[in-house]
């Protein structure tokens, strides 16, 4: 199998290249393929003749994502249109990494992939676009909605909590919102477990195991962090509402997923958030 990665310089790109290396062929792209430009994909798809494309590539400002409109329509819902129609030219398929934040429910029952599509932001908006864009351009579209991501390569909520823990005296946390934490490894063998079978086109979800809101979320990094002697003291953690929190999007209160149908169908393995964070921060150690 030879894999076309998308987005490689991005949190989940990187664990995900650096993953399929072990055992597959392949080719990854950044800026320098615009995933918008069908010239350009198809010129790239002639070249390397790869047998499945794994779309990585995303804007994820998310709060930007309300002002920067024309951006994140176009990376987020024209990029993989322009991918799926490219790849149905040669018949291959598109694996597409897509967002919780398509969706927006209520407690207490984890999501499936046939919940409503309910984007409350932009960004939601435009990743619910592009789900629409990418299965009607090609048949053979695997769409794998995530979550709460957290990897060592990049910018991400642990890591902001670690610093914000060891720089003030205490922090504020939403406690109102819930979802599953999600470690970009994990995740990245998740999707290689698709493209290597690619059987079964659909949407499915994956994110780690168990449910927390972020206030939760910040006291076990904070838990994990002093045990690890990652952080020096603990501080208080204050759990705050949605309402008190300011910032430009609006998130979901609830979004947790349910991932049955990806076990099923791909026999993947979904690890408990907690023992994914573990891991996660040994590597920071």
């Amino acid at each position: 199998m030879t894999f076309w990665i998308t987005g490689k310089g991005g949190m989940l790109g990187q664990d995900l290249c650096a993953l399929a290396k072990q055992d597959f062929k392949i080719f990854e792209s950044d800026r320098e393929v615009d995933i918008t430009n069908e010239n350009s994909v198809m010129d790239y798809i002639h070249a390397n003749k790869p047998d499945i494309i794994i779309n990585c590539a995303a804007y994820t400002a998310v709060d930007n994502a309300e002002t920067q409109t024309e951006l994140n329509h176009k990376i987020n819902a024209f990029g993989p249109e322009v991918l799926g129609k490219c790849a149905a030219k040669v018949g291959i398929g598109v694996v597409h990494i897509s967002t919780d934040y398509v969706l927006s429910g209520k407690a207490p029952t984890p999501l499936k992939e046939d919940a409503p599509i309910n984007p409350i932001n932009a960004y939601g908006s435009a990743k619910a676009k592009g789900e629409y864009l990418l299965a009607n351009s090609n048949p053979l579209h695997w769409i794998i909605r995530t979550a709460w991501l957290f990897g060592i390569k990049g910018k991400n909520f642990v890591n902001s909590m670690l610093n914000l823990m060891r720089t003030k005296e205490q922090i504020s946390v939403v406690n109102d919102q819930f979802g599953n934490p999600t470690w970009t490894c994990d995740l990245a063998a998740a999707v290689l477990k698709i493209a290597e079978n690619p059987k079964n086109p659909g949407i499915y979800n994956f994110t780690n195991e168990g449910i927390a809101s972020w206030h939760e979320f910040a006291v076990e990094i904070q838990k994990q962090a002093l045990e690890k002697k990652l952080l020096t003291k603990a501080i208080p953690v204050l759990p705050i509402s949605s309402s008190e929190w300011k910032s430009a999007a609006k998130r979901p209160l609830w979004s947790a997923l349910d991932k049955t149908k990806i076990k099923e169908n791909f026999n993947v393995q979904v690890p408990l958030w907690q023992n994914s964070l573990s891991k996660y921060l040994a590597l920071e150690t």
